[in-house]
């Protein structure tokens, strides 16, 4: 879908540019719906476009010779799909896929690599916010190795919800265990003790957060420090 000079973007990241920025880089978006576990970028295949999600989340995978995946890292309408392409390289050993169903602003890869050039607005912000990625992957990795499955899981739910401004959305047992590492059990014995506390409701594979102040108390600190570092980025940009 085209769009017009008048559209807004409800991503994080761009609407944080200046104005006229904003308004160069849009006759180069497509609007585009993204569906449940569609993927964005396969292992070691080139990426044909970059996305800026409105909303919904993606998840971005490491994968293991047996099959097996772990969540490394989340995006939602903070930040973009695609950064191998700003490092100036076409593939990478994991993979992108939907998670919540979105919609986006995507970008072909050889329209991006000549709009986003060093000297532009977007290309110092999207640095940054690699750096922020870095971070949140790192974090990520601490807290899989330290921190327990309900600790992850309340981090892992809070996370969600910044991300698509509701208390509720589509989630499944056997899909947060993948994300999370963890066996499919675990994730509903924890489950079942929070909806016992009233602090979620889970019912046909729809995840409720309830009690959002006693979530944020079990959540590991990996939570705030990652929202911190995401909100650091967008308000030192309004320094450009």
């Amino acid at each position: 879908m085209s769009l017009s000079n008048s559209r807004k973007s409800k991503n994080r990241l761009l609407a944080a540019l200046p104005k006229e920025e904003y308004e160069r880089l849009l006759p180069h978006f497509e609007l585009v719906s993204l569906e449940l576990k569609q993927i964005l970028y396969a292992p070691n295949e080139p990426i044909e476009y970059i996305y800026f999600f409105d909303n919904g989340i993606a998840s971005l995978l490491t994968l293991m010779e047996n099959g097996e995946a772990i969540e490394v890292a989340t995006v939602g309408n903070e930040g973009m799909i695609g950064l191998p392409i700003l490092l100036e390289t076409s593939t990478i050993p994991g993979e992108a896929f939907v998670q919540i169903p979105a919609e986006a602003m995507r970008m072909k890869t050889d329209v991006f690599r000549r709009e986003v050039s060093p000297g532009t607005v977007i290309y110092a912000l999207l640095q940054r916010y690699t750096q922020v990625m870095f971070n949140q992957i790192a974090q990520s990795a601490a807290c899989n190795r330290l921190h327990s499955i309900e600790e992850r899981f309340c981090r892992w739910m809070l996370m969600t919800q910044d991300r698509v401004s509701s208390n509720e959305f589509p989630m499944t047992h056997e899909f947060l265990g993948e994300m999370l590492g963890v066996r499919r059990a675990s994730v509903s014995v924890t489950a079942a003790v929070l909806q016992k506390a009233g602090i979620i409701q889970y019912n046909r594979g729809k995840m409720k957060i309830l009690d959002r102040p006693q979530m944020e108390n079990i959540a590991c600190e990996c939570y705030r420090i990652m929202k911190a570092e995401f909100d650091r980025l967008l308000r030192n940009n309004q320094k450009i």
